[in-house]
C-alpha cells in the first residue's frame, strides 16, 4: 500500500531511508561504545576480524563491539548501494535531486569505510577517528534529509526563521559532537580528571554546550510562539527540548562520575545522535501543500525518523 500522492518507488525509498536513520544512529553509538570500551583495535585486521567474517574463539565483549560496528556499517553501505541503483533506474518517478543525493550518500559511506580502515592500520590516530565520527554524522544528516524529502510529495517553503534557526541549531549540535569526539579520542577528559592535564578540551566542551543549548531553546520557543504550522510541530519540538535537557543532565552526571561508568558515557553519545537526527528532520521539513491520504498499511513506528 502507498499514498495516493506518491509513486510506490518513492514511498519505498523513503521507508528504506527511515530504517537507515535508525541503523546510522546505532552505528554512531556503537562506534562510541567501541572507543569507550577501548575496543577500537580488538580486531587487528580489516575488513575481516582475526581473518574471518565471524570470529569464534576470540570473541569477547570488545571483539563483539568492533565486529558488530563493522557489520552494521556493511549493511548500511549495502542499503545505500541498493538505494542509489534504484533511484537511478527509476529516476523518472523521483524528484530530480533524489538520484544524485543517493549517489553522494553512497560515496560518502565508502569514504567512511576507508577512514574506518585507516583507524585500524594507523592504530587509532585522533584526527582520523574524529574525521570518522564527522563522516558518520554527515551520513546521518544526509539520510535523514533524504527520508524527509521523499516522504513528502509537495511542500511549501517553511518560514525563514524556521530554516535559519533549525539549521543553526543543527550546526551547533554537530560542532559540539565533534568537539566532544576530539576530546574523547585524545583522552583529554580522563587525563584532566586524573592529573589535571589537557583540561582545555573539557572546558571548551562545557563552554560551547551552553550557547548551543540556548540556540535550540530559542528555536523551539520561537516556533511555538509564532503559531501556525511551526506550532503544529510541537511533538518534535518538545522532544528536541527534552533531549537537550536530558543530554545536559547526563553530561553533568558523566563528569561527576569522572567518566568511570561506560554506560553513562554511551548514553551521552546516544542522546547526541538522536538530537542530530531529530534536528536534521526538522531542518529539512516543510508544510504540506496538499494533505496526503494514507492507506491502512502505511503507518510505521519509524515516523519519528521522517519527522
Amino acid at each position: 500500500m502507498t499514498t495516493s500522492s506518491k509513486p510506490m518507488i518513492r514511498w519505498r525509498l523513503s521507508q528504506l531511508a527511515a530504517h537507515l536513520v535508525v541503523a546510522l544512529v546505532a552505528l554512531v553509538v556503537i562506534g562510541g561504545a567501541t572507543r569507550v570500551m577501548e575496543a577500537g583495535l580488538a580486531c587487528p585486521d580489516w575488513p575481516l576480524c582475526f581473518g574471518s567474517f565471524l570470529p569464534g574463539r576470540q570473541m569477547n565483549l570488545q571483539v563483539f563491539l568492533e565486529w558488530f560496528h563493522r557489520l552494521d556499517a556493511f549493511f548500511v553501505g549495502l542499503a545505500l548501494l541498493i538505494q542509489m541503483v534504484l533511484s537511478h533506474l527509476r529516476r523518472n518517478e523521483l524528484p530530480s535531486w533524489a538520484p544524485p543525493t543517493c549517489a553522494i550518500l553512497f560515496f560518502l559511506v565508502i569514504f567512511q569505510g576507508a577512514l574506518g580502515a585507516l583507524t585500524v592500520f594507523d592504530l587509532l590516530p585522533s584526527g582520523v577517528v574524529t574525521a570518522h565520527l564527522a563522516c558518520g554524522l554527515l551520513l546521518l544528516v544526509g539520510v535523514t534529509a533524504l527520508s524527509q524529502g521523499l516522504s513528502s510529495s509537495r511542500q511549501k517553503s517553511p518560514p525563514l526563521f524556521w530554516r535559519l534557526m533549525s539549521v543553526t541549531s543543527l550546526v551547533g549540535v554537530l560542532c559540539q559532537c565533534l568537539l566532544g569526539g576530539r576530546m574523547a579520542t585524545t583522552w583529554a577528559a580522563q587525563r584532566c580528571f586524573l592529573n589535571g592535564q589537557s583540561c582545555e578540551w573539557l572546558h571548551w566542551h562545557r563552554f560551547v554546550a551552553m550557547p548551543v543549548a540556548l540556540c535550540v531553546f530559542a528555536f523551539v520557543i520561537s516556533s511555538l510562539a509564532v503559531g501556525g504550522w511551526p506550532r503544529s510541530q510541537w511533538p518534535w519540538l518538545s522532544a528536541t527540548l527534552g533531549l537537550v535537557g536530558l543530554q545536559i543532565s547526563v553530561g553533568v552526571l558523566s563528569a561527576k562520575l569522572e567518566l568511570s561508568n561506560p554506560s553513562v558515557t554511551v548514553a551521552h553519545q546516544l542522546i547526541a545522535a538522536l538530537l542530530v537526527a531529530l534536528l536534521s528532520s526538522l531542518a529539512f521539513k516543510g508544510p504540506q501543500e496538499y494533505p496526503q491520504v494514507r492507506a491502512l498499511g502505511d503507518s510505521s513506528f519509524l515516523e519519528t525518523c521522517n519527522g
